[in-house]
């Protein structure tokens, strides 16, 4: 994927290396490479793995891969937009039930392209390259000033671990912005079923609107409730209702959705996306 779509191409060959480790790779993988642009990292997956599927946007990319004999049979390279594509029919066609993901992501696709990795069925493990500050609010941990409703609404599916900084010299042209690896492992007993996930989210952005107020009173506006009965709540829970939704971890929320979730009122106008 070019510049023009938002890309920007790694090079640093130890970076590359730490990339392919972090995915943990056998043998026996399927991995699912989204955007492998010059194919940097795709040349270092393919001898590692069974087989590599290489989704990319930009179509000169994609034909100068597809080119490429020395990747051999083991790479699938198929050319299209990667939030448009089947990826189960895909791994499918590879002749796997599980797979992995990889990617240097382009940060303006970052958050759908997590939203669908995280959508059953899971893979074994994600690895992506994404912005530092996007990768911070990915793992941070509760009390953090960037812990917030991304935060929460990814690790109620996953484990997140922020394993490396990538500085803007080991890209090609080199972005204004610090990146990072991150590392996500789908639990295997996911703190919310796959069907809440809207509702989920909804509660949470609610939540999360109202950081910077007690979270009894964060309640009481997202739910419509009175003040003494999201305090109820709360305490039934183990929660301080003059706690701010940013000190509570993702277990109580989770929690607390199950209790709550259905009185949430929707916010007004579009949902976005708020790691504050």
């Amino acid at each position: 994927m070019g510049r023009r779509l938002g890309q920007h191409f790694l090079f640093d060959p130890t970076i590359l290396d730490r990339i392919v480790d972090a995915l943990e790779p056998t043998p026996d993988d399927v991995v699912l490479e989204i955007g492998p642009g010059r194919g940097t990292l795709t040349r270092r997956l393919v001898p590692r793995v069974s087989r590599v599927v290489a989704i990319e946007a930009d179509p000169a990319l994609a034909g100068r891969l597809e080119r490429e004999s020395a990747l051999g049979d083991a790479l699938t390279l198929v050319s299209g937009d990667a939030l448009d594509v089947d990826w189960h029919r895909l791994v499918r066609d590879a002749g796997a039930e599980r797979f992995k993901v990889v990617g240097n992501i382009p940060y303006y696709i970052t958050s759908p392209l997590i939203e669908r990795a995280l959508r059953p069925p899971l893979p074994q493990a994600v690895v992506f390259l994404v912005q530092r500050e996007f990768a911070d609010r990915l793992a941070a941990e509760p009390g953090s000033k960037v812990f917030g409703a991304l935060t929460v609404g990814v690790q109620a599916s996953a484990t997140v671990e922020r394993l490396f900084v990538v500085p803007a010299g080991a890209f090609r042209p080199p972005p204004k912005v610090e990146s990072a690896v991150v590392r996500l492992v789908p639990l295997d007993r996911p703190l919310i079923a796959p069907a809440e996930h809207p509702a989920f989210r909804a509660f949470v952005q609610s939540l999360f609107s109202r950081r910077r107020k007690q979270l009894a009173n964060a309640l009481r506006l997202a739910t419509g409730m009175e003040r003494d009965g999201a305090t109820q709540a709360l305490v039934e829970l183990g929660i301080t209702p003059t706690a701010r939704p940013e000190q509570v971890s993702v277990e109580r929320i989770a929690a607390l959705f199950r209790q709550l979730g259905p009185f949430v009122e929707p916010e007004p106008g579009p949902q976005v996306d708020s790691g504050a």
